[in-house]
Order: structure tokens, then C-alpha cells, then sequence
């Protein structure tokens, strides 16, 4: 059974899940989502989920893991994440199939891979009262404070888009600098890490194409949907991204035009803070192979297998 883990990271709209579907067919592999976002139910078009990529050579539909696995309205946090990986990783592994984790949300990834040592951080009722009615800029500032003193690299600004989330980042910080001591440590994964790169200008051309597809294909219509399941339009706002702006035009906070342009320039910037997440990482000591993403598919599937058996993964 392989001792490493293979690791598939990249910026959004970069292919990530196609191109570990199609290496997962090749060595037997299945996969786990590291998207803080694709882990909820009935939020599939906004969060990207594009469960088709999961079926390859026409029938082959690769095991995937961590996706679908709450309801909306709910806030999973990154203590549940590591702890839902851990369990689907031994299950994987104990089954002698090879675990690819897959994603772009950079903070779960790395939190898995080096053993991130946390607590499960309950809510703060006089603390999110003492924030209540700051603005983002004051409570990224506050955060920026408390993260100086705890050493922490959680919670970047990929994180931390609306005030919500910026409060409760700093209830974690809070809590973490105030109870040190972890209530369940889990250990660093070894994992062979493939990074797809995709220039700036096919990126930001893919995003558009993207965002303009799910569109067409009911995204607003799915916003409307979690509406009137009863879920607040603030915690679909919560979400950020594709959420957030759709909710506030379907809540009538914006016109459609002013919807579409400021949510494409949100997820251009969103990518470009995953690519900073992701050089990050590689400055905090963890190898990236980086691979072009615009060669052929069977072209990227042989060089990630030769990394493979290079790195003990595969026999040679």
C-alpha cells in the first residue's frame, strides 16, 4: 500500500478535479475534496461542484469523499474538515486504494498535510457582540492584530470577505490564543503535491466562460431555492463568492449587470489569492510540482505518474 498521499491543488477554473479523476482511473485512486465550500448540500452550481467530472472513459464514476456532507445554513469549519479528512483517508487507504486530495481552499489543505494542531471553537456570544457593528476593514485590522500574537496563518483574506466571517475568524484566534492546548492532534500526511498552473490571461478567460455558464445553467434559481428552504439570505451570504452576490441580487440589493461584473472581479481576485496561498506554502517549506494546465490531458496524467513512481507511489 502507497505511504504517500497525492495532493492536486491549483487556483479555480484551473481543472483540478478532471485531471485527479483521470490520474484516480489510471492508479486507482479516489478522491477527496479540499473545498470549503462543495462539502454542503444542494449548493452545487455556485460552489462548482460539476459532479459529471467524477464519471470518466464514459461509465468509470471515481469514489470521491467529503462533498454533499452537510446541510446549508450551517457553518463546517476547518477543526470538522480535518477530522472528516483523517476518517475518509484511513478508509481509503485501509481499502489499499490511493487517497488524492483535491481542491483549491488552501488553508484545509495545508491544515491536513502538516497536522494543524486545533480545537473546536464554540461561539462567543459578549465577544460577537462587543464586533457587532464594525466594519470589515476594522475587523480585518483586529484580526491582523490577534494573528500577530498567536503566529498564526489561518484566515487570509480568501477567508475573511464579509464581516460575518471576519468575526468568527476572530473568535477562533480568540479561543486559540486563550485555551493553547488542542483537544485531539492528528498527524502530518505525507503527499506528493501537484500544483496546476494556468496563466493569468486563460485563467481569467476561463473564469468568465465559467461564471457566465453557470449562470445559464440555474445558478440564480438555485439561490432562490435555498431562499425559500427558510435558510437566511446571511448565511448564504456568508458563503462569499457566486452566494454572496447572487443572494444580494435576488434579495433586490443589486441589479443583475452590477451583479455579474462585481462577481466576476471577486473570483478573479479570489484566484489570485489562492496562487498566493499556494506560493505560501511553498515559502512555509512544502514542495510544489507545478504542471502546465493547458497540455493535453493525457500529457499531465504521465507526468504526474512519473512523479509518482519517482516518489515511491507507483512501482517503476
Amino acid at each position: 500500500m502507497p505511504q504517500k498521499m497525492i495532493t492536486i491543488l491549483g487556483p479555480t477554473a484551473s481543472g483540478k478535479t478532471p485531471l485527479a479523476t483521470a490520474l484516480a482511473y489510471e492508479i486507482g485512486g479516489e478522491i477527496i475534496s479540499a473545498d470549503s465550500r462543495q462539502v454542503y448540500r444542494r449548493m452545487d452550481i455556485g460552489t462548482g461542484k460539476d459532479l459529471a467530472d467524477y464519471t470518466v472513459q464514459g461509465s468509470v464514476t471515481i469514489p470521491y469523499h467529503l462533498i454533499d456532507i452537510c446541510e446549508p445554513g450551517t457553518k463546517y469549519n476547518l477543526f470538522q474538515y480535518q477530522e472528516d479528512f483523517f476518517d475518509a483517508y484511513q478508509d481509503i487507504r485501509s481499502r489499499g486504494a490511493v487517497p488524492i486530495l483535491c481542491g483549491g481552499t488552501g488553508l484545509y489543505i495545508e491544515a491536513v498535510l502538516k497536522g494543524y494542531k486545533l480545537s473546536p471553537v464554540p461561539q462567543n456570544p459578549e465577544l460577537r457582540q462587543r464586533l457587532e457593528g464594525k466594519t470589515l476593514a476594522e475587523l480585518t485590522q483586529l484580526l491582523a492584530d490577534l494573528k500577530s500574537r498567536t503566529g498564526s496563518v489561518m484566515h487570509n483574506t480568501t477567508d475573511v470577505d464579509s464581516c460575518q466571517r471576519a468575526i468568527r475568524a476572530i473568535e477562533i484566534e480568540t479561543y486559540n490564543l486563550e485555551n493553547p492546548v488542542p483537544r485531539r492532534e492528528l498527524p502530518p500526511v505525507d503527499s506528493l503535491i501537484i500544483g496546476v498552473d494556468i496563466d493569468r490571461e486563460a485563467r481569467r478567460a476561463k473564469i468568465t466562460h465559467r461564471l457566465k455558464a453557470r449562470l445559464e445553467e440555474g445558478m440564480i434559481d438555485e439561490v432562490r431555492g435555498l431562499l425559500a428552504e427558510g435558510i437566511p439570505a446571511e448565511d448564504l451570504i456568508y458563503y462569499g463568492l457566486e452566494y454572496k452576490f447572487v443572494t444580494e441580487y435576488v434579495t433586490g440589493q443589486t441589479t443583475y449587470d452590477e451583479m455579474f461584473t462585481r462577481l466576476e472581479i471577486a473570483i478573479h481576485q479570489f484566484a489570485k489569492r489562492q496562487m498566493t496561498w499556494f506560493r505560501g506554502m511553498e515559502r512555509r517549506g512544502f514542495t510544489i510540482h507545478w504542471i502546465n494546465a493547458l497540455q493535453p490531458m493525457d500529457d499531465k496524467v504521465a507526468q504526474i505518474m512519473n512523479l509518482c513512481r519517482n516518489n515511491g507511489i507507483m512501482k517503476k
